[in-house]
C-alpha cells in the first residue's frame, strides 16, 4: 500500500493552488454578487490543460489520471466551489460521454474544442419531475428524416445559460428500460430550445438553467456514438463523477477548516485567542480528523477509477461521506466565527451554502444510501 502522491502530482497541486489563489481568488466576490461565471475562464482552463487533465494525450488531454483530476478539483474548490462546479460540469459531465462513446467526428467537433476551452459544455439530465430517477425521464426524441425532434424540459443544468452545446439525455422509445434512453449532442442556440437562468443560494458564481425543449431538431450526426441506448454511459459517468465531486467537497471542507483555524488564532476573548479554549480547540480537532478520513476515502475512490475497479456502491460511499463532511465542517466553521460567520466579508457562509448543494446535487445523500444498501444485498 502506498499513500503518497507522485512528484508530478505534487507539482500539479502546487501549480493549481497558485493559479486558483492568484487568478480565481480575485474574481470570486464579483461572480458571487453578479451570480455569473466569468466565461473567459474556460479558455484559461484550457490553456493550462486543466479541462483535459484526466484524458489521454492522444485525445487532446493532459494524460494524467483520476487521482490528478481529484487534486485539481480539491484545489479549485478550496478557492471557489462555484468555479469548480462549472469546470466540473464541463470537463467531466459534458464531455466524458463523448470521449467514452462518441464517434471520431463527434470528438473532433465537440470534445477537442471543449478540452481546449473553445466550446462550453453542459450535461442535461435532470428534469422537473424526474430528479434522481433517471429511468423516469420524460424528454422524448422522435426519429424524423435526417435526425430527431426533441421535446421536454431539463432543470438545474449547470452551464446551460452559457453553453455552446449540451450532452442531453432523451427517451428514444417509450419503454421504461435502459435501452430506451439515449444521449444527443445539442448545439446552442437552437430555435426549439429556451434556456432560463436560475438564481440560487449556493454556487452563485456558476450559471444554472431551466431548459424548455419544444420540437428541437438535432441531426443524426449528433446522436452520441451514432446509436441509441447509451444509458450505461450515463451510469458510468455518474459513478466516476461522484468520486470527482467528493474531491470538490473535500476542498470545501479544507477551506472551511483553514478559515476557522485562522479566526480562532486571531479572535481574542478575555485576553486569550478563542482557539485556546477547549470547546473551540476540540471542535477544530474534530473537523481536522473528519477531513483526514474523508481525504483518503476520496483518493481511494480515485485510485479505483484508475484501476477500473470502481463500482456504484463504493462511489456512493465516497460521495456520501465527503459531502456530509463538507456540510458539517462548514457549519462548525460558522459557529466558531460566531456573528462574523454570517457576514459576507468572511468565506465560511459561502462555503456552507455551496456545501449544501452537494448533499443534493450529483445524487442526494438518500440516493447514495440506497446505492450502498443495494450493494449490501438489501
Amino acid at each position: 500500500m502506498d499513500f503518497s502522491f507522485t512528484p508530478e502530482q505534487e507539482e500539479l497541486r502546487r501549480t493549481v493552488r497558485r493559479f486558483a489563489e492568484r487568478e480565481l481568488g480575485p474574481l470570486v466576490r464579483e461572480a458571487e454578487e453578479s451570480e455569473t461565471f466569468p466565461r473567459g475562464l474556460f479558455r484559461r482552463f484550457g490553456e493550462l490543460g486543466l479541462i483535459g487533465v484526466r484524458y489521454p494525450e492522444a485525445d487532446g488531454g493532459a494524460g494524467f489520471d483520476k487521482v490528478s483530476d481529484c487534486i485539481v478539483r480539491e484545489e479549485l474548490s478550496r478557492v471557489s466551489q462555484a468555479f469548480a462546479s462549472s469546470w466540473s460540469a464541463h470537463s467531466h459531465l459534458g464531455i466524458w460521454p463523448i470521449w467514452r462513446a462518441g464517434t471520431e467526428a463527434q470528438k473532433q467537433a465537440f470534445f477537442r474544442p471543449a478540452v481546449e476551452g473553445r466550446r462550453i459544455a453542459g450535461f442535461a439530465l435532470s428534469e422537473p419531475d424526474g430528479g434522481s430517477d433517471i429511468r423516469a425521464l420524460a424528454t422524448k426524441a422522435e426519429k424524423v428524416p435526417g435526425g430527431w425532434r426533441l421535446s421536454g424540459s431539463k432543470l438545474y443544468i449547470t452551464n446551460a445559460p452559457i453553453a455552446d452545446f449540451l450532452t442531453l439525455a432523451a427517451r428514444t422509445t417509450p419503454e421504461l428500460t435502459p435501452a430506451a434512453i439515449s444521449l444527443f449532442l445539442v448545439e446552442l442556440p437552437n430555435p426549439g430550445i429556451v434556456v432560463t437562468r436560475l438564481k440560487k443560494e449556493g454556487i452563485r458564481g456558476s450559471d444554472t438553467g431551466l431548459i424548455h425543449i419544444s420540437d428541437a431538431f438535432v441531426p443524426d450526426s449528433c446522436l452520441l456514438g451514432g446509436r441509441t441506448g447509451t444509458y450505461p454511459v450515463i451510469l458510468d459517468s455518474l459513478s466516476e463523477n461522484r468520486v470527482g465531486v467528493a474531491a470538490n467537497a473535500l476542498g470545501m471542507a479544507e477551506a472551511a477548516l483553514a478559515a476557522a483555524l485562522a479566526y480562532a488564532q486571531e479572535r481574542k476573548v478575555r485576553g486569550r485567542t478563542i482557539g485556546q479554549y477547549q470547546a473551540i480547540a476540540h471542535k477544530l480537532a474534530d473537523m481536522a480528523a473528519e477531513i483526514e478520513a474523508a481525504r483518503w476515502l476520496v483518493y481511494h475512490g480515485a485510485w479505483r477509477v484508475d484501476r477500473g475497479t470502481l463500482d456504484a456502491a463504493f462511489a456512493a460511499k465516497v460521495k456520501l461521506v465527503a459531502s456530509e463532511c463538507a456540510v458539517r465542517v462548514s457549519e462548525a466553521a460558522i459557529r466558531i466565527h460566531g456573528g462574523a460567520g454570517i457576514m459576507r466579508d468572511y468565506p465560511v457562509g459561502r462555503i456552507h451554502r455551496d456545501a449544501l448543494v452537494y448533499v443534493i446535487g450529483e445524487g442526494t445523500s438518500e440516493i447514495q444510501r440506497n446505492l450502498i444498501a443495494r450493494g449490501l444485498g438489501l
